[in-house]
């Protein structure tokens, strides 16, 4: 705030009561005799001056701002004392206004340093909030990087095991062939081998000597029973063929709702008693697939759902669901089964993990599902609590 630079000043602001106390004594002297000092109004700053006492005016500015008074002093000494008197009210005036300056500088210059502190205040504020958001747009790059980088691993493990599981079902292929091919041929031969039970003459003595009956019958059992066996060694190679993407077939548009029938067609007949297949089936849009991997893909989660509920021992439904929207395709399994814990969740879509006993599953069901999907753009998770029940969701993105 400005303290008044260029103003009219006031005697006893020029003379205050310290600076009357050094000076009085030398006017005194000068003057050799008594002597008074007022200001413009006549108020008396310094001695008491009486009637006949002449006086001289201390005029700064063109105005009186006080008055030198002597009645002893010769009118030469009071004139001189004047003066001198001026002189130092006129130095007096500089140092004020100097000094007066200055704080006004001072002053303003605190005020530019208090303006330049917001400024600065500010700037630092905005500074640190963009280095806030730098610091999470980075932290968010180094998440997707990292999980990117995730992501590759495990795609670099999949397709490790997929070139395995492919490798494993050519080899297992070859020799099922040919093992197939002797079964059927052999069930022949034992047929014929049967009509020596109708012959006459030791023939049949020895046949029934040697109980060929029961060696006739159980080996019609055992020929059935490898027969099974076959089969199922049959549906593994499938399954691993399905998984490494072995004979790819050609892609053209499909509709998702066909193909959940056709699993589930594939797969009633496999079905133990008391476990139905409910559809709530909305209109989709075909889309370009691989339907053979897709129907691999329904089936094997399809499969999995029937073993969950025929493994909690008692009846039970799989519910399948579709809709779409307009990012994509949306489909649900849910089924009633046991249902799995979180740790097995965790570990469900991992090649060859199975949470059955040994010698009742591979582990490829949802390993399979997942490279189909993801093959197809697609996404697919689980939600699942123990003796309850598992959903499988999943989503097939279709063209803009």
């Amino acid at each position: 705030m400005s303290l008044g630079f260029d103003r009219e000043w006031q005697l006893d602001e020029l003379l205050d009561e310290a600076s009357r106390e050094k000076i009085g004594p030398a006017l005194r002297e000068l003057l050799r005799g008594d002597f008074a000092l007022t200001d413009g109004a006549g108020q008396a700053l310094w001695g008491q001056p009486s009637a006949d006492a002449r006086r001289e005016p201390l005029i700064l500015e063109l105005e009186a701002v006080g008055y030198l008074l002597s009645s002893t002093a010769p009118a030469a000494a009071l004139s001189a004392a004047r003066d001198l008197l001026l002189t130092l009210l006129r130095a007096q005036i500089r140092f004020k206004m100097a000094s007066t300056l200055h704080l006004e500088a001072v002053a303003e210059d605190f005020e530019s340093l208090k303006r330049e502190h917001a400024r600065l205040s500010e700037s630092e504020a905005r500074y640190k909030t963009l280095s806030a958001e730098l610091e999470s747009r980075v932290k968010k790059q180094v998440d997707q990087l990292e999980e990117r980088q995730q992501m590759l691993y495990e795609a670099e493990k999949l397709a490790s095991v997929g070139q395995l599981a492919a490798g494993m079902a050519h080899e297992i292929n070859n020799p099922l062939g040919f093992v197939r091919s002797n079964l059927s041929t052999f069930e022949k031969y034992v047929g014929k081998f049967a009509e020596m039970k109708t012959a006459s003459g030791p023939a049949a003595e020895s046949w029934r000597v040697l109980d060929l009956d029961f060696i006739l019958e159980d080996s019609i059992d055992l020929l059935h029973d490898s027969a099974k066996g076959m089969e199922r060694i049959a549906r593994i190679v499938a399954d691993l063929k399905a998984f490494s993407n072995v004979d790819r077939a050609s892609e053209e548009y499909a509709d998702l709702n066909n193909c959940l029938h056709e699993a589930v067609r594939m797969l009633e007949t496999q079905t133990p008693a008391g476990i139905g297949f409910h559809f709530d089936l909305l209109p989709l849009p075909a889309i370009v697939c691989l339907p053979g991997h897709i129907n691999q893909l329904f089936f094997n989660i399809l499969r999995n759902a029937v073993l969950a509920i025929k493994d909690a021992g008692r009846p039970g439904e799989v519910r399948i669901s579709s809709e779409a929207d307009d990012e994509g395709i949306h489909i649900r399994i849910h089924d009633t089964g046991v249902g799995m814990s979180q740790e097995q969740i965790e570990h469900a879509f991992e090649p060859f993990y199975t949470t059955r006993p040994v010698g009742a599953g591979v582990g490829l069901g949802l390993a399979t599902a997942r490279n189909v999907v993801q093959a197809h753009s697609g996404r697919i998770s689980l939600d699942s609590q123990p003796d309850v029940g598992t959903t499988v969701t999943l989503f097939f993105p279709t063209p803009p």
